[in-house]
C-alpha cells in the first residue's frame, strides 16, 4: 500500500496569468486554466465532458445513476487535463516517454483482463469517469506516471519532480472549476491523490 505523500511547496504555483484573468479580475470567457502559458478552452473541457455524458446515456437504465454519481465532472475532467500537463513537462525533463506500442500493449492486458471491450467500457466508465474514446489517453498518463516513478527510485523524488513542473508551468485556473492545490497538485479536492495511485495493466482500471 503507498502511503499520501504531502508536497513541500515553498513557492506560490498560482502565477498571474493575463490570458485567463483580465483586468477587472475576472476570469477571461472561454478559458477554462492556463498552463504554461497557454490556454485550456472551456470548448476542450466541454468536449471532455460531452463524451462521458453520451457514453453514460447510452447505458441505458443505469444512465440517470451514472449521471448523478459524477455531479462534479467538468473538475474531475479538467483536473486530468492540467494534470497530463504537468506530468509530460516532468517526463521530458526526466527524459521519460512511452511508445504507442506500450500503450496498445497495455490497451490489450487492459482488456484480457476486465474480459472484453464492453465489460472495460463499464467499468472505466462508471469507476473513473472514462468514455471509450479517452481510454488510449489515460493508458498513456498511467503509463508515464509509472515510469516517471521508476526513474527517480522513489515515489517521493517524483513528487518532487512532479511539484517543479507545475511551479515552471504556473498553472491558474478558472475559479468556476475549483481551486488548483499547489500542495497536492490537484485541482479541488480528489478523495484519491494522482500521485500516489499506480495502476498495472493486469488492475481493474482506476482513473485519476
Amino acid at each position: 500500500m503507498h502511503r499520501r505523500t504531502a508536497l513541500s511547496v515553498s513557492a506560490v504555483l498560482l502565477a498571474a496569468a493575463p490570458l485567463l484573468s483580465a483586468c477587472s479580475g475576472q476570469a477571461r470567457p472561454g478559458t477554462a486554466a492556463v498552463v504554461g502559458g497557454e490556454r485550456i478552452t472551456t470548448s476542450a473541457l466541454q468536449a471532455q465532458v460531452n463524451d462521458v455524458r453520451a457514453a453514460q446515456n447510452e447505458t441505458g437504465s443505469t444512465a440517470a445513476q451514472l449521471i448523478q454519481s459524477s455531479p462534479d465532472l467538468e473538475r474531475v475532467k479538467l483536473n486530468k487535463m492540467i494534470q497530463t500537463i504537468v506530468l509530460e513537462r516532468a517526463a521530458e525533463d526526466a527524459g521519460v516517454s512511452v511508445s504507442e506500442k506500450e500503450v496498445q500493449d497495455f490497451r490489450k492486458a487492459q482488456l484480457q483482463q476486465a474480459g472484453g471491450t464492453e465489460k472495460l467500457a463499464a467499468a472505466a466508465l462508471e469507476q473513473a469517469q472514462l468514455a471509450p474514446g479517452q481510454l488510449d489517453a489515460d493508458a498513456r498518463f498511467k503509463l508515464l506516471r509509472d515510469k516517471l516513478f521508476e526513474s527517480y527510485g522513489s515515489q517521493d523524488k517524483a513528487v518532487e519532480k512532479l511539484a517543479s513542473a507545475a511551479k515552471a508551468l504556473h498553472i491558474e485556473v478558472n475559479p468556476r472549476y475549483g481551486v488548483w492545490d499547489a500542495r497536492q497538485i490537484v485541482l479541488g479536492d480528489p478523495e484519491t491523490p494522482w500521485i500516489v495511485q499506480r495502476t498495472r495493466p493486469e488492475q481493474a482500471p482506476a482513473g485519476a
